[in-house]
């Protein structure tokens, strides 16, 4: 049975009263008609009811359920607006930054609880199992911290009004706050207990994000030598094997009936994910509590996903999609012949039809023509942009990839391993297994154009563990921190492409042989579909270059692009745009801290 206890009566009391006051900053001491750790933290029930505030911290999509590569390079057109894009076109600044960036309140509740357990009687291995999870939220709020800004500073005790050097102190260098990011982890995973829910954190949960930091950590200090902390990547790279290792030995496996590309869909489209194996820590909602989500705007919303991440997938063959003769342009109901599955799971393929109306949908050139369907729940039951899918927060295929990645950069990866991890996942799906011999004499080159910082005599396997990572946790919200670590932005600095048109006229989307939408040069130029029936002509959906919303490469054919990569052109500018200004308000109250490279 699901768990129902996530926003409970009395935490609900507890966090209101115990917050309510603070009106400055987040480490002012606590009002006086809050109530204080001598009403409160005496025994471990209150612990484990105050703790449970932290789970909304789960919402974030840094560490929660994300169902889309925004940021990212996988993402053709974002019409909302988001922050990367605003940042490589030059329209961020650290006047404009959004202030929600440096907020600490979060820090402020957990940092509370440690600072406050000393009267607390009980068990000792429950009162460090609720300890243990204070400090993975910790550390989860300083990993997403450390991302944004690199170095920030490090508090790990409430502080009153009063505390002026540490309240105005400058920022901690990255390798302090990385080591106190390990060391939390590192407590939650030795002290929090190992049964219990997925929708809870467990140990497992720790040992996952554990490895999932320390494989960030580890790569961002190979790849960024301008940080000079390449000697020490290696220690990172290291934990981060012997940590995914440990969750590999507790008895999780990929989800796998042998249905193939379903057995991959229902990873995200699931409304009860308890018994899933691959699950080690998810999201569950319930329509009978009416606790839902919108995974429904994946399909509807403002984005489509790009063209390079349609051609990463691979062919069934297992060979590159881009070593096909004629793949660049090849037309939108071809795109998914022969491919890796999980390509018509994760963008909308030909004849795909919603669960509202039943009747194919016609691909959206406006967006560039690849619409997002991973996490799109298929239950006929559902209700319009409302679902009650469960949503994976960490899954076993995530560590399995991030051991193989991690032995690739140390250099001790074997076939045997990648037997372990990468092609469990391949075969789920039906797909060849890597073959690491292979791989490495015949590196991927659309894949050495795109990752030219990796070499050596492991360079083939380590692009294909890449290109696994894309496929498998594509629009689950990694990418643009995989960019980010990799040193890979710019990658961003491209002109993202949609499908490809051969020719103003109308085209068959569905998969039908009936056309049914045209692209022209405006209303007036019909040419090229008057030779159509009438019966189909009166029901093309019609789009037109001039309309400002998209234009083709080429003029009257070429890849799907849009006009503010004329207007406002991107640029990745090194390292600076793998940071974000730290609010300039921020600044002004504390003139000891210090913008990010390049933001100076």
């Amino acid at each position: 049975m699901k768990t129902r206890y996530y926003h409970t009566f009395l935490m609900a009391f507890f966090a209101a009263v115990l917050f309510a006051g603070c009106k400055k900053d987040f480490l002012e001491r606590l009002p006086q008609t809050a109530i204080t750790s001598t009403d409160f933290f005496k025994t471990v029930a209150d612990m484990e009811t105050y703790s449970n505030g932290f789970y909304e911290m789960s919402g974030n999509t840094s560490f929660g359920p994300g169902t889309s590569d925004v940021f990212s390079d996988n993402i053709s057109v974002y019409l909302g607006g988001s922050e990367v894009d605003n940042m490589i076109r030059g329209n961020i600044s650290a006047s404009n930054v959004s202030s929600d960036s440096w907020k600490w309140d979060n820090l402020r509740r957990i940092n509370y609880m440690l600072n406050n357990l000393q009267n607390v009687k009980g068990d000792q291995v429950s009162i460090d199992h609720f300890k243990g999870i204070a400090r993975f939220y910790r550390a989860v709020f300083y990993f997403q911290m450390m991302k944004r800004f690199g170095d920030v500073p490090f508090y790990n005790t409430v502080l009153g009004a009063t505390d002026d050097a540490a309240l105005y102190k400058p920022k901690d260098p990255r390798s302090l706050v990385a080591d106190s990011v390990r060391a939390d982890f590192e407590f939650a995973a030795a002290h929090v207990k190992a049964d219990g829910s997925a929708t809870r954190i467990t140990k497992w949960a720790s040992l996952s994000m554990l490895a999932r930091f320390c494989l960030f950590e580890g790569t961002f200090r190979k790849y960024h030598d301008e940080l000079n902390l390449q000697s020490t990547a290696n220690s990172f790279l290291e934990r981060a094997v012997s940590a995914s290792q440990e969750v590999m030995a507790a008895g999780f496996s990929i989800y796998n009936t042998g249905k193939k590309a379903e057995d991959y869909q229902k990873l995200f489209t699931s409304t009860d994910l308890s018994s899933n194996k691959e699950m080690i820590f998810y999201q569950d909602y319930d329509q009978a509590l009416n606790r839902s989500n919108s995974t429904h705007y994946v399909f509807d919303w403002q984005w489509s996903l790009s063209k390079s991440l349609a051609d990463t997938y691979l062919m069934l063959d297992g060979t590159p999609f881009t070593s096909s003769p004629g793949y660049s342009t090849k037309p939108y109901v071809q795109m998914f012949s022969n491919r890796d599955p999980r390509m018509a799971t994760t963008i909308m393929p030909p004849g795909f039809s919603t669960v509202i109306g039943g009747i194919p949908n016609k691909t959206r050139p406006t967006f560039g023509g690849y619409p997002q369907i991973k996490f799109y729940a298929l239950d006929p039951s559902t209700k319009v942009y409302t679902e009650f899918t469960d949503l994976p927060v960490i899954r076993y295929a995530e560590v399995l990839l991030i051991n193989a990645e991690a032995k690739t950069e140390l250099n001790t990866l074997t076939q045997s391993d990648l037997d372990k991890t990468v092609n469990l996942l391949r075969s789920r799906v039906g797909m060849p297994a890597l073959n690491m011999t292979t791989a490495n004499a015949q590196p991927d080159p659309v894949l050495v154009a795109m990752y030219p910082l990796t070499t050596g005599a492991n360079q083939g396997v380590l692009l294909e563990i890449r290109r696994e990572r894309n496929v498998e946790l594509a629009c689950e919200g990694f990418r643009f921190d995989d960019l980010l670590r990799w040193k890979a932005g710019k990658l961003l600095a491209k002109p993202t492409q949609g499908m490809y048109v051969p020719a103003l006229g109308a085209y068959d989307v569905t998969g039908d042989g009936v056309e049914d939408i045209a692209i022209l040069n405006s209303p007036s130029e019909t040419g090229p579909i008057s030779s159509l029936p009438e019966s189909v002509r009166s029901k093309l959906v019609l789009y037109y270059l001039n309309s400002n919303s998209f234009y083709l490469s080429e003029g009257t054919k070429g890849f799907v692009m849009f006009p503010q990569d004329i207007s406002s052109p991107r640029s990745f500018i090194e390292p600076k745009y793998y940071y974000f200004p730290i609010p300039l308000q921020q600044i002004v109250l504390n003139p000891k801290l210090t913008q990010p490279t390049g933001w100076q």
